[in-house]
């Protein structure tokens, strides 16, 4: 699969096992985001754990947590629910959001990652 460029994909996991771990239920709140850089021929070039400071808000999570990633410059932001309000700042800091099913391991995540945006390039093709 070719992209346009190196893309930067923000997983929220339950820990700190990179690839092999799992997506978390929550996304404002998970304690771990794992960023993932990959290349335009689909390779994982980076993998790197993220604490998100806004784990344990009891509101106003959302706003802090996209504004982290906006600054990490996140591309693709993944999440099994995303609020109106985390769903309308990843909008509008160009973030792109994509639903994957809590629990799903995060190199499966990715792969998904990768086929939607394929997909959604070819439609605007």
């Amino acid at each position: 699969m070719r992209i346009e460029r190196m893309l930067r994909v923000a997983i929220p996991t339950k820990g700190r096992g990179g690839l092999n771990d799992v997506l978390s239920e929550v996304f404002s709140r998970s304690k771990i985001f794992t960023i993932i850089d990959v290349d335009e021929s689909g390779a994982v070039k980076n993998v790197e754990i993220v604490e998100n400071p806004a784990a344990t808000y009891k509101h106003g999570a959302g706003p802090v947590a996209v504004k982290m990633l906006a600054d990490l410059k996140v591309d693709v932001a993944v999440a099994p629910e995303l609020g109106i309000g985390a769903s309308t700042l990843l909008d509008e800091h160009g973030i792109i959001a994509i639903k994957i099913r809590a629990g799903t391991k995060v190199s499966k995540a990715l792969e998904e990652v990768l086929s939607e945006i394929k997909r959604r390039r070819s439609l605007k093709a």
